[in-house]
């Protein structure tokens, strides 16, 4: 600047044209006096500010929506694709679950009928067979060796022994089993559902009649 401080590389040009500045090329320095511009009035600022915004709205009319009906068009062919890639995988991917929900409802039902056999095994031994006398330790350790049992569950989970987290758990156990003999690719399913999802969410952003700059009805239309 005039008073020798430099001047940011920032700088638009409309700021350092409102003064007088140095240039220096080559360490020779040469100050410029910039013409002086008359100061518009308010009225003359505001309607160089509405020229600008009509530009701008003519702008995006004719480009920013050409733009956006491509992006649309390019999203519905990917989204397309994506489920046509998906439907082979879906329909095997419920074969799958349906048949380890099975193994996993049955799991339970025989796990149901063990401990009835228990229960009523131990009830025939003590009231038929033997004593409560004699069948109390029996009790005693069954009880002990099932608190052993969930603990050993918890060291090699980490997890609590909840009924719903181990059905979910077997559940996983048997789902992944099934899809390794079927070849069922679990990573490649995850990633297209992925993309899947990520093409739906730009489609949706992209139809929002703020960013389209259409009508409501004209956007249902569409749809």
């Amino acid at each position: 600047s005039a008073d020798g401080s430099k001047v940011s590389d920032a700088t638009l040009m409309e700021v350092l044209l409102m003064n007088d500045f140095k240039l220096a090329i080559n360490n020779t320095a040469y100050s410029v006096s910039p013409p002086v511009k008359d100061k518009l009035s308010s009225e003359h600022a505001t309607e160089m500010e509405d020229i600008k915004s009509l530009v701008h709205r003519l702008f995006v009319a004719l480009h920013l929506e050409d733009h956006q009906i491509r992006r649309e068009r390019e999203l519905l062919q990917k989204l397309d694709h994506l489920k046509e890639e998906l439907l082979p995988l879906e329909q095997m991917k419920a074969r799958i679950m349906a048949s380890a929900d099975a193994k996993t409802s049955r799991l339970l039902w025989v796990g149901l009928a063990l401990m009835s056999t228990q229960g009523g095994a131990l009830a025939w031994l003590t009231w038929w067979v033997y004593s409560w006398d004699i069948m109390e330790p029996v009790t005693y350790f069954i009880t002990y060796g099932s608190a052993m049992a969930f603990y050993a569950y918890f060291v090699l989970t980490k997890q609590d022994y909840i009924y719903t987290d181990a059905k979910d758990r077997q559940f996983l156990h048997y789902f992944y089993r099934k899809s390794k003999k079927q070849h069922f690719n679990v990573e490649r399913y995850n990633k297209l559902k992925e993309d899947l999802a990520e093409a739906e969410e730009s489609l949706r952003r992209l139809r929002q009649p703020l960013h389209l700059r259409l009508p409501i009805q004209e956007i249902n239309d569409k749809d």
